[in-house]
């Protein structure tokens, strides 16, 4: 202790002389230490390596655009085929759906295909033991270790089937086990497995071989399905017939081997013909399509509201209807159910081997005709301008620099709006649409979902000429219109699919018109003439009677019919695609014996007769104009060139017509004589010219026309 100062050591405790020493820092310390830092190390190397792996896998994760590429599909509301689309090269690949496909047949796959596939992780490592196992012993691969997943991958990102290759392979295969679900794997699988020629999926291959979904197959079809993908051009069952049979009854042979299917089955399906290939269904070829390239990349199918069953009945009417109508007619026909608005049918051509047979009608803007005269008359009634038994007047008149006159060109006199609408006259719904306004008019259909369009931009506000078609509109929009007539006055979209018509069926919808103006409307277009010697069977046999209304456009370019039948709604058009003129193609004639035929096929539901309204206006609404307008001259009208048949006082005459009472007729004021057989007035042109007519009734009040008299030609 020498050399260390005595106050430095005060204070230390003195060890006891019996006390053993202190243990070593580098024997009782050192292991526990070192235990942790290599657990703390794995941890670290662990952590390490499994963010290089998540990097590796996010730098280079697997190619999934094939997966996302599919043809969609457009089906029927009851899941039957509708039309489907390719995809690159013209391939179809059509997106699996696990729930419509047979169960039996996923077992059996599975089983076969990859026994362990819902337990393994991506790759099976009792296969590659297997395998590796069996490559040492023969000196060559004999059996293969590739999993569904495997499988997939290779499909995704299609390779040589090399070592290094498998590899990668087994690499892809986990990175897909870790982004999706088996069942999404299976499906993904069953999306992509090649069938021969550009069958891609065991939906397309389905229907291509078999003419069916893969819901419910028989044991042949499924052995098939499970062979075809091994050697899909080898075994193709169109070209090779031979090669699918035996790979068939390999398959038929493990199914037996592995008790998956009874001795007796095994040989029935042994011996069932080896399918040929057929073209895909295209029902509702246009509106199926069109749903198809809107479908969501990610849904198997879009399942639309169309029933199939009407649609393959109403294409053979559509197409027989534009056979007869010329080498260049077309047809299109809209079907809609009023609950939800649901599409049940839609035709857009009648036939792609049509003129201008590609292009949907349904979509193509037309001329209506009179078919937009209800709508005039409804909101007539609703805005107290008009009741059904208001009496108007069917005479020559001009409205401002527009005058319309009859399809027939002969005026009734004075007529009620039921009798007006049921013959679809014009003046006295240019008259009622004056008193609506053009504008209103078109506001309120617009409002209501319908697009109308001018036929000229320099147009800018609508006219009196949209009475009578003057503007053009969209079958579908006048489907949609007349829905809400059949729904009391409650306009909504039309519905394309399932999904939106249930939305449909909830939402309140748009308010076009009163449901009593509605009704009205209806009830006077069930009193409608029916085409001669044509009557729709559901009115036989108790149905309810159908509320028509036709249309002509200038030129007899398009013929419409439009009808509310019970819940349903009828609209079909007839035309040539590129609107053309044709003789004589009136809607009565062209269009609504069609109707009635589509009528027939749908077969609404029986419903009690309405009640018969008393035909009386209200006292305020018993005419259309007020009383002291003085005479209605209804011949000649004003403006007219007319030809007489003779001139002098031997000469036939012309006979003179107005409405009114103790009618006294004038020619530039010199009194004409009334006839004493008819008792009418007949006037007798000296010689061609012009001359002022004037007709003046018992409260001498008067009318006057300026006219032109020419000779009849000879």
């Amino acid at each position: 202790m020498s050399g260390v100062p005595k106050d430095s050591l005060e204070g230390c405790p003195t060890p006891h002389p019996s006390a053993s020493p202190p243990p070593s820092p580098a024997r009782g310390e050192g292991p526990d230490r070192r235990t942790i830092r290599l657990l703390v190390f794995g941890l670290i190397a662990l952590l390490g390596a499994q963010c290089l792996l998540l990097a590796l896998d996010a730098a280079f994760p697997p190619d999934l655009s094939r997966a996302a590429r599919s043809s969609p599909v457009a089906l029927d509301r009851r899941g039957a085929w509708l039309r489907a689309l390719p995809v690159e090269r013209g391939r179809w690949r059509i997106r699996a759906d696990l729930d419509r496909t047979d169960p039996v047949f996923l077992e059996r796959l599975v089983r076969i295909e990859d026994a362990r596939f819902w337990v393994h992780p991506g790759v099976d490592p009792l296969s590659v033991v297997r395998a590796s196992a069996s490559a040492l012993i023969h000196g060559r691969i004999s059996s293969g270790a590739s999993t569904l997943t495997m499988q997939t991958a290779r499909l995704l990102s299609p390779h040589p089937r090399t070592v290094p290759f498998k590899l990668l392979e087994m690499v892809r295969a986990v990175q897909l086990e870790a982004r999706f679900s088996k069942r999404q794997i299976l499906a993904m699988y069953l999306t992509l497995a090649p069938y021969g020629g550009n069958l891609e999926g065991a939906r397309a291959a389905s229907l291509a071989y078999f003419g069916h979904e893969p819901q419910t197959l028989t044991d042949a079809e499924q052995a098939m399905l499970i062979a075809l993908p091994q050697a899909p051009e080898a075994r193709r069952p169109d070209r090779k017939p031979a090669a699918a049979r035996a790979a068939r009854a390999r398959v038929l042979g493990k199914m037996l081997r592995a008790g998956m299917i009874t001795p007796g089955r095994a040989q029935e399906a042994d011996a069932d013909r080896i399918p040929g290939r057929s073209p895909f269904p295209a029902l509702a070829w246009h509106v199926g399509g069109e749903l198809a390239r809107a479908a969501p990349a990610s849904q198997a199918s879009v399942i639309s509201t169309l029933d199939a069953d009407l649609q393959r009945r109403l294409e053979p009417l559509a197409a027989r209807t534009a056979r007869e109508q010329g080498p260049e007619g077309v047809v299109a026909i809209l079907v809609v159910d009023l609950k939800g608005r649901a599409v049940r049918a839609a035709v857009g051509s009648g036939g792609l081997d049509r003129p201008g047979g590609w292009i949907d009608l349904t979509r193509a803007l037309r001329s209506p005709g009179s078919a937009l005269k209800p709508f005039i008359y409804a909101f007539a009634f609703e805005a107290g301008v008009a009741a059904p038994d208001t009496e108007v007047d069917d005479t020559p008149r001009r409205f401002s620099d527009y005058q319309p006159e009859d399809f027939d060109r002969v005026f009734h006199g004075r007529v009620t709006a039921r009798e007006a609408l049921t013959h679809s006259l014009n003046v006295p719904a240019v008259s009622l649409l004056e008193r609506v306004g053009p504008q209103t008019f078109e506001a309120r259909l617009t409002a209501a979902g319908a697009r109308l369009v001018r036929p000229k931009a320099g147009y800018r506000d609508a006219g009196l000429a949209l009475a009578l078609g003057g503007e053009g509109i969209t079958l579908r929009d006048m489907a949609m219109l007349y829905a809400a007539l059949g729904d009391g006055g409650m306009a909504k979209p039309l519905a394309w699919t399932e999904a939106d018509a249930r939305r449909n069926a909830r939402a309140r919808g748009v308010r076009l018109v009163s449901a009593a103006a509605a009704r009205q409307v209806l009830d006077i277009l069930r009193e409608a003439p029916t085409p001669k010697g044509r009557a729709p069977s559901a009115l036989t046999r108790g149905g309810p009677a159908i509320a028509f209304k036709t249309g002509t456009s200038y030129g007899f370019r398009d013929a419409v019919a439009m009808a509310v039948a019970g819940d349903q709604v009828i609209a079909v058009w007839t035309g040539r695609a590129d609107g053309g003129a044709r003789s004589g193609m009136t809607g009565r004639d062209a269009a609504l014996p069609l109707l009635f035929d589509v009528a027939d096929q749908i077969a609404p539901a029986a419903s009690a007769p309405r009640p018969i309204a008393p035909k009386s206006a209200p006292p305020a609404l018993r005419q259309l104009d007020r009383p002291g307008a003085g005479p209605r001259l209804i011949f000649p009208p004003d403006g007219a060139v007319v030809e007489s048949p003779g001139f002098g006082p031997g000469s036939r005459g012309l006979a003179l017509a107005a409405g009114g009472t103790g009618l006294s007729w004038y020619v530039d004021g010199a009194p004409v004589p009334v006839d004493a057989v008819s008792g009418r007035a007949i006037w007798r042109p000296t010689s061609p010219g012009f001359y002022r007519v004037t007709v003046v009734d018992a409260e001498g009040r008067r009318t006057e026309a300026k006219v032109r008299v020419k000779g009849a030609a000879p």
